[in-house]
Order: C-alpha cells, then sequence, then structure tokens
C-alpha cells in the first residue's frame, strides 16, 4: 500500500470512511457475507486517495480518537439542535454555515482564543437569565470550535433553563459522545432526560456520570441518580397495579359485584343451600343451571355484575338460604321466581 502521508481533508476523509467500512464489516453491522465486497470498497478508495487504510496513526490523526459514525452522530445532533433562521445576518445562521469547514481541521490558537470569549459572554448571559442570548452565543462558539463538549454541556444547561428540553437532551447526548469523561455533560444529560419524562435514561446518564467521576461520583450526581431510581421505581408499580386492575383474575375478580370481576356463582350456590348435594336434599347446582330461567339469570349476572349485589341483599331470598340451613327443606324455585326482583334478572 501507499506510504504518502494523508494530507489534504480529502485524505483524511478517506480513511476515515475505511475504517468506517472496515469496522462495519468486522463488529457485525454487515453481514459476512457482505465483508469481501467491503475489502474491495476499501481497496478502491484507498487505490484512488493514494491512502493506506492499515496504517492506524495516519487514521488517528485523521478522526482523532473518534470513529466517522460517531463523527456523524455529533454532526447530527449538532443539526438538530442548532437553531435555523431564513436571516443571512443572523449570527447563529452563519455559525451553523460556516461549521462544517471548522469540523476539517483542528482549531488554531487564535480561533480558540474566539471561542473562549464567546463562551464567557455566554456565561455572563446565562448569570443574568438571558438564556436565549447565551444559546446563540454557545452557537456562536461551537461554528468555531464545533468538537467542543464544554461549549454543548453548557448550551444544553441554557437549553434547559429556558425549558426547551428536547434540544438540551441533544446537546447534552453530543457533549457525552465528544468526550465521555466530561461528567457535566452526563449530568445535564439526566437532567433533560428526567424533565422529558425518561426516568430510566436519566437514571442511566447519572450513572455514567458517577462512574466519570470516580470514588462514588458527586453528592449532586448521587442525589440525581437517586430521585431517578425513585421515579423508575414509581413508574413501574404504577404499571403493575394498572395490570392488576387490568387483568382478568386481577383484585376484585372473583369477588363477586362491585369491582367489575366475573360474578361468583358458588356464593349463590351455597346461599341456595350448599354445592352438589348439601343436606336436605339440595339438587346439584348444575341441574339448577339446567332451569331456562336459572340460565337466564346467570348469563345476566356474568354480563351484568351489579345484579349480584342486588341478589345477595334481596331479603326473600336470604330468608329462604336461611330457612334452608337450618333444615327447612329446599326452597320452591317456582316461588323465588315470582319476586319480581329476582325474575326480571
Amino acid at each position: 500500500m501507499f506510504n504518502i502521508q494523508a494530507t489534504t481533508s480529502k485524505q483524511r476523509l478517506a480513511l476515515a470512511i475505511c475504517d468506517f467500512l472496515s469496522r462495519s464489516a468486522n463488529d457485525g453491522t454487515l453481514p459476512a457475507d457482505d465483508k469481501e465486497s467491503m475489502d474491495v470498497a476499501i481497496q478502491c478508495i484507498a487505490d484512488s486517495f493514494k491512502v493506506d487504510p492499515n496504517d492506524k496513526k495516519a487514521i488517528e490523526d485523521a478522526v482523532g480518537n473518534q470513529n466517522l459514525a460517531q463523527i456523524y452522530g455529533v454532526y447530527e445532533k449538532l443539526k438538530k439542535a442548532t437553531p435555523s433562521s431564513s436571516g443571512s445576518s443572523n449570527p447563529t445562521t452563519s455559525a451553523s454555515a460556516s461549521s462544517a469547514s471548522a469540523w476539517a481541521s483542528e482549531p488554531t490558537e487564535e480561533q480558540k482564543k474566539e471561542a473562549d470569549a464567546l463562551k464567557s459572554r455566554g456565561n455572563a448571559a446565562m448569570a443574568s437569565k438571558d438564556y436565549a442570548a447565551a444559546v446563540d452565543l454557545y452557537t456562536q462558539a461551537l461554528a468555531v470550535t464545533p468538537r467542543n463538549a464544554v461549549f454543548l454541556s453548557n448550551r444544553a444547561a441554557a437549553h434547559s433553563a429556558a425549558r426547551d428540553h428536547e434540544l438540551a437532551r441533544a446537546d447534552a447526548e453530543a457533549a457525552t459522545t465528544l468526550d465521555p469523561s466530561y461528567t457535566k455533560a452526563w449530568s445535564r444529560l439526566g437532567l433533560a432526560r428526567f424533565a422529558l419524562g425518561d426516568a430510566k435514561g436519566a437514571a442511566e446518564a447519572y450513572q455514567k456520570g458517577i462512574d466519570a467521576e470516580g470514588n462514588g461520583g458527586s453528592d449532586a450526581m448521587r442525589k440525581g441518580l437517586e430521585t431517578a431510581k425513585r421515579r423508575v421505581a414509581e413508574l413501574e408499580a404504577e404499571g403493575a397495579a394498572t395490570a392488576r386492575s387490568a387483568s382478568p383474575g386481577g383484585a376484585g375478580a372473583g369477588a363477586g359485584a362491585g369491582a367489575g370481576g366475573m360474578p361468583d356463582l358458588g356464593s349463590l350456590a351455597s346461599m341456595l343451600g350448599g354445592g352438589a348435594g348439601g343436606g336436605g336434599g339440595m339438587p346439584d347446582f348444575g341441574q339448577i343451571m339446567n332451569n331456562p330461567m336459572f340460565a337466564s339469570m346467570a348469563q345476566n349476572l356474568m354480563s351484568n355484575p351489579d345484579l349480584m349485589s342486588n341478589l345477595m341483599s334481596n331479603p326473600r331470598l336470604r330468608d329462604m338460604a336461611e330457612q334452608f340451613g337450618s333444615g327447612g327443606g329446599v326452597p320452591d324455585i317456582g316461588s323465588l321466581m315470582q319476586d319480581p326482583s329476582i325474575a326480571e334478572m
């Protein structure tokens, strides 16, 4: 392969593409059958741009400690997070338009000083609670040095303060991708996710922040994690309660009327004197259900559990049950059905 140093932006980009294709062929992103095709594509790109895709140092010089997929992921988040405007004089728009070229090379010392000055002005705007100005100033700083996790994290804080949690999350995620060791970015990501209702994601962010801090993490990070975990537990408990109440075998099912569950026909059987062949010659309950009137009653009970409550509170039915229970003989079903409140069931 070539030993020519990758000196141009296009050559560095070609190396980054080769590295991306090679990773995709080996990490399971692509089917194993496509590996040969990827190898051919890498060879063609390397030949065309006169670069060596096996030169690890050249690849590191091209993409740093990132890879093309990570860099593009950050770009997508920045693209979503950067406000757009139709006015060409808008500094935010100008910053967005010039940011693409800034990705191609490391900022000069002069550019770093310019970006730091913009960040300081953004911090001052934050202190005075002018969050819109802070967002704009951090955006201008990012146009000069877009691969700066601190600026992204600061802009995430400004978005959160302005209650724009979606943009805060995008910036914080981009910051943690660029620099996983920058703990403030994890904290701001946790806050944004929590505000958006993603308690589990917030807990994960705080935990990663604690891991990055080491020594068990700071009090603020631990407090954020505890709050997120409590919310996760609350949501899981609420979900379990909802599932139980919705389940056919959940709370109230089979407990008679009033809970919306299946009526307890066993209660009706025992109320009439017991199960199959109880004392006093009680007929089998299955035989009773062969009676068309009782079959209709049971069907109505199953479709309207409230009727069970009315049935159990019927004084005549209770008297008959007590009479049978004390040895007074089997209730007269025909007589029983003459009671309008029962016959209409």
